[in-house]
């Protein structure tokens, strides 16, 4: 933990995935609630199936979720939306006459149940 997932519609030309993973990253690990930069866990999903809405034509997405242990304040949850999001609207493009939409979803991850080991 942390795990962050940026998954993307691969009809998004132009989308410098690597770079925005990179940057995404960077900005998780240095966030004062995250404790250890080697815990985060950062992946970049294509998605080449998907339906937006009833007419997916020239309609795309970039979601971000970033799951975290539980005990984390509103306040830096929010912080690290909102940062992931400035993220997002400065690497994303925007195709001419296709609509993109973008989100981010902060997770809380139940301490009890979650597992992690490092060999």
């Amino acid at each position: 933990m942390p795990h962050l997932y940026v998954e993307y519609t691969d009809n998004l030309a132009g989308l410098p995935g690597q770079q925005l993973l990179t940057e995404l990253n960077a900005f998780v690990c240095g966030h004062p609630s995250i404790l250890d930069e080697a815990d985060v866990k950062a992946r970049l999903l294509p998605v080449s199936q998907f339906e937006i809405g009833s007419a997916p034509a020239n309609r795309g997405f970039v979601h971000v979720q970033l799951r975290l242990l539980a005990g984390r304040t509103d306040t830096a949850k929010k912080e690290l939306s909102e940062g992931i999001a400035a993220v997002l609207r400065r690497l994303t493009p925007q195709p001419a006459g296709m609509m993109v939409q973008l989100s981010v979803e902060i997770a809380d991850m139940d301490k009890p149940s979650y597992y992690k080991g490092r060999l």
